[in-house]
């Protein structure tokens, strides 16, 4: 669990199933993800069951003032060279102004203080321009791009990759603090 503010994050639990179901499902969640057909709600039990005996994953939910709003999770953990994948949506569609900004800078933080990681990386769908933006604000640097590599709807579309290394996190942390907390 890491905490700052009014903001959380904390493992998902099986209580958040149903939730984060209901966020994943969504078209406008679905749209940006690899896989984009509708979980069922078994499929989704038995996923959550499956992270929970794995150290090489972890789901956890964001909390803005006690209310879940989002999902933050690391994929791919390799403790031994230090980096993780990672992912992220608001699952609620009314989050207040400058939620994905907290979730993204709280997301980072927990990867190099708590993780411990030395690299942290992302893959983005070429289409998804808010993400591409919202990687980059956060200190990202693009390291590839793979062209027309993923099928959605009967196109191929570049999925654009991404790192943020710790000690450039560090460089740049207070400035991206103020940017999400306004301390």
């Amino acid at each position: 669990m890491i905490q700052r503010k009014n903001c959380l994050l904390r493992r998902i639990e099986e209580r958040d199933l149903e939730m984060v179901l209901r966020w994943r499902n969504s078209d406008r969640i679905r749209h940006n993800m690899y896989t984009d057909h509708v979980i069922t709600l078994q499929e989704h039990k038995a996923w959550f069951e499956k992270t929970k005996q794995t150290d090489g994953a972890l789901h956890l939910v964001f909390e803005l003032e006690n209310r879940p709003i989002g999902l933050v999770y690391y994929v791919g953990i390799d403790r031994h060279n230090g980096r993780a994948e990672w992912g992220f949506y608001l699952g609620v569609e009314d989050a207040p102004r400058g939620s994905g900004s907290a979730l993204g800078v709280l997301g980072v933080e927990f990867a190099f203080m708590e993780l411990k990681l030395r690299k942290l990386c992302g893959e983005v769908l070429g289409y998804n321009e808010a993400s591409l933006r919202f990687h980059r604000k956060l200190g990202f640097c693009e390291e590839g791009r793979l062209v027309r590599h993923v099928e959605k709807h009967g196109e191929y579309h570049d999925v654009v990759l991404f790192a943020l290394f710790e000690e450039d996190w560090q460089k740049n942390r207070k400035a991206l603090e103020e940017l999400a907390f306004h301390e």
